[in-house]
């Protein structure tokens, strides 16, 4: 099987990445170092609409595809796993039970 990313994926690789080596690697070390939750990084990947990659953009989500996730996270760790982890807990473990099984309002 063939598989090949789209131009649309490479975007938010390139953007992501972008964000990934100027907001997150310069604090990494330290983050691990004082056990730290990177607060502002993550309102600043909310804000980039990263939090809700694969989810319908009715639900507040980016509407995008699994791929954009799986992109996003490899970004993420590429510079800090502990940042590639909130992004996929987030996603997966908080947010995906919600969006598969939660009633109208709770999405």
């Amino acid at each position: 099987m063939l598989f090949q990313t789209t131009a649309e994926h490479e975007a938010l690789r390139k953007e992501i990445r972008k964000f990934a080596e100027a907001e997150v690697k310069p604090i990494a070390f330290s983050l691990d170092q004082n056990n730290e939750f990177p607060d502002e990084i993550v309102k600043a990947m909310g804000k980039h609409g990263w939090m809700g990659l694969p989810y319908p953009k009715e639900y507040g989500g980016a509407g995008l595809d699994v791929t954009s996730y799986a992109i996003a996270v490899e970004e993420f760790s590429r510079v800090d796993g502990g940042v590639g982890v909130i992004l996929s807990a987030h996603t997966s473990l908080g947010t995906y039970p919600i969006a598969a099984f939660g009633n109208e309002e709770q999405k």
